[in-house]
């Protein structure tokens, strides 16, 4: 593994622990997806780290990172996939998420951007397909700017 990606994984470990209410950990069994998910703000990353997955570090910029495992197959491995989703706030307003595929080794992230304002809450709707089955997941987060 290369350094930046070392980087990114202890970043987003880090963030799981620290932003999640219940557990290390947002994961949902959905069909034969072991889905992976978080939302945290891009000021979590480094310049250097940013600037190497293309994210736009801002306040008010937030990163959906998200990852399937095949739960039918020995060891779980990343299961490559179609994604695509849209966000909405409390107001009812939506945005639309455009996904870009990263793969580093066996692993395999499909990470967005979202904006947000202080506190506002998103609701996340995120469509899943492997080709053989399609799944959706539902999650919120509720974002701060730092």
């Amino acid at each position: 593994m290369n350094n930046s990606l070392i980087k990114l994984l202890l970043v987003i470990a880090i963030s799981l622990f620290t932003l999640t209410n219940a557990s290390a950990e947002n994961m949902k069994k959905l069909g034969s997806m072991n889905i992976h998910y978080m939302a945290i703000g891009s000021t979590f990353f480094t310049p250097e780290i940013a600037k190497a997955y293309g994210i736009t570090r801002s306040r008010y910029n937030g990163l959906i990172n998200i990852s399937v495992l095949d739960n039918t197959k020995t060891g779980n491995p990343a299961k490559t996939i179609s994604i695509s989703g849209q966000s909405k706030n409390n107001l009812g307003q939506f945005k639309d998420l455009e996904f870009q595929e990263v793969k580093e080794s066996k692993a395999i992230y499909y990470l967005a951007q979202v904006s947000y304002h202080h506190e506002e809450t998103l609701h996340f709707t995120i469509y899943i397909s492997d080709g053989k089955e399609k799944q959706t997941l539902k999650f919120s987060q509720k974002f701060y700017v730092d």
